[in-house]
């Protein structure tokens, strides 16, 4: 009887006699496609002009085209490392398909990413626009949350202006006693060889600790100065409060506009910065969040407790889930029709206070409208989110208390708020009346799954960059990834449902 018989394997040295379509690799239907497909639709004049720019002669560049397709296949599969980037135009035929056969050093796609940031952050919008064609966007409710990402950076590496003070004054005595060691080595190989005969290198370990001292200053003037300038902003505020007291309490006008004088002189003689300045708030991010404000005395020196990070400086140490990690706060605004992110920033204040209103305009700059609702947690509270949401065009519905997860309030609050009442009980109110409570309970459905699919599925837990600017446009990227899944995932789900293709069609 004949043995069993096996498949035909071609050894490696065997060539083809025609070589075979790369198409032929991959389902007609895998992501290489689609993403091919999307970057042929977007705009990369940005990436093109800073090309082109550049001087015609010597080696030429890959094809921009080829480079964004292959980051965004990567982001959007969760390889980050442009190491195992690189590695996988050898090893994936996925990865060889988009590339074409092409194979650039991991030194070129860092170097890609790194000069096109803001291009590929402004991708954000074009492929929010595609989901939004594709009526993934109904802007009916919004939900906001942020979520802590690890910076490129470790908390080992941060340092309290208590301990900088220490050290610096360590060191000094340090070297002041090396310093004497070489000159009294110099003096005793003198008498020995002779004056000015093999003088006395600095020893290495003088130069050592000479460097590290250099460096401890530069961080902790830059902490004094960070400082001082907190310091400035909050009496320019406090002034401010001052004005406004002034213009409506008669009485104490006099006090008041006195007051406000002395704040604001002690904030110019911390502060070269004037109210009238045109440049951006120092403690505010481009999208209007708030930055982290170091804690201060009333001179305008740091707290003892204040810190800084020698290898991301703008990275700040915050808590999440019971744990602390030298992070940045990743924000997401988050539709509720697709879980489609229509806004998304990062800030480096751990708490989110502040965060919303900022939030809703990024909303209404890249969708032409505020969402009907908005929700939050109790993180983002403050007296001001109602009235400023609802000139912006949405109704917030924010929460004012923690609750534990068991607990379960099953009253519903009817009929008109209390009248009189404080921001506080009329947002508690809204959120308990029976429209609310439905409303409120689709925030957690909404926007935390999508932190779980970029940290869990993704596995995007640490930035790949260093400063406040290039985590902006990085969680742009993989938000704009986010969306290409599900972009993606819908125009599958459409094509093989016969009922999905005739309501496309039509």
């Amino acid at each position: 009887m004949a043995g069993k018989q096996y498949r035909a394997w071609t050894s490696l040295d065997e060539s083809f006699l025609f070589p075979p379509s790369p198409r032929d690799w991959l389902p007609k239907d895998h992501l290489v496609y689609f993403i091919l497909d999307v970057v042929e639709v977007l705009d990369l004049s940005a990436i093109e002009d800073v090309l082109q720019a550049k001087d015609p002669r010597g080696e030429r560049p890959y094809n921009p085209a080829m480079m964004v397709a292959l980051l965004v296949y990567s982001y959007c599969l969760g390889v980050f490392s442009s190491r195992k980037i690189a590695a996988a135009t050898y090893e994936q035929v996925a990865f060889r398909v988009l590339t074409g056969e092409q194979h650039p050093h991991f030194t070129r796609i860092a170097a890609f990413r790194k000069a096109h940031l803001a291009a590929f952050s402004a991708l954000f919008k074009q492929v929010l626009l595609l989901c939004r064609q594709a009526g993934l966007v109904k802007l009916g409710q919004v939900a906001v949350d942020g979520s802590k990402i690890q910076a490129n950076a470790s908390k080992h590496k941060a340092m309290s202006y208590a301990y900088m003070q220490e050290l610096e004054r360590r060191l000094e005595s340090e070297i002041s006693s090396l310093l004497s060691q070489a000159t009294a080595a110099d003096t005793a190989e003198d008498e020995q060889f002779g004056e000015g005969e093999e003088p006395q290198d600095i020893p290495a370990e003088l130069k050592r600790r000479t460097d590290r001292l250099a460096k401890l200053r530069v961080a902790k003037e830059a902490l004094e100065a960070e400082a001082r300038e907190a310091r400035a902003q909050h009496l320019r505020e406090l002034a401010a409060g001052c004005d406004e007291r002034a213009a409506t309490d008669e009485e104490n006008r006099s006090l008041n506009e006195t007051l406000a004088q002395k704040h604001r002189a002690q904030a110019d003689e911390l502060s070269a910065r004037g109210d009238d300045d045109a440049d951006a708030p120092p403690f505010q991010t481009p999208d209007g969040l708030p930055k982290h404000r170091p804690n201060t005395t009333i001179d305008g020196a740091p707290d003892p407790k204040a810190q800084r990070n020698f290898t991301d400086p703008e990275s700040r140490i915050m808590e999440s889930g019971g744990a602390f990690g030298q992070d940045y706060n990743c924000q997401a605004a988050v539709d509720d029709a697709a879980q489609i992110v229509v806004a998304a920033s990062v800030t480096n204040q751990s708490p989110d206070a502040g965060n919303l209103i900022p939030m809703v305009r990024l909303i209404v700059e890249n969708c032409g409208r505020a969402p009907t609702a908005t929700t939050a947690d109790t993180g983002y509270w403050t007296p001001l989110v109602a009235p400023e949401c609802a000139a912006l065009g949405t109704t917030a519905y924010v929460a004012t208390e923690r609750r534990k997860h068991w607990y379960k309030d099953q009253s519903n609050t009817s009929g008109a708020p209390p009248e009189g009442a404080d921001p506080k009980t009329l947002m508690r109110h809204q959120v308990r009346t029976a429209a609310g409570r439905a409303i409120y309970a689709l925030r957690k459905s909404t926007v935390e799954p999508v932190f779980g699919q970029i940290k869990e599925v993704r596995g995007f837990r640490r930035f790949s960059m260093r400063g406040l600017y290039a985590a902006q446009h990085e969680w742009l990227l993989v938000c704009a990834t986010h969306n290409l899944l599900k972009l993606f995932r819908v125009g599958n789900a459409r094509r093989s449902n016969p009922r999905q293709r005739g309501l496309a069609a039509a």
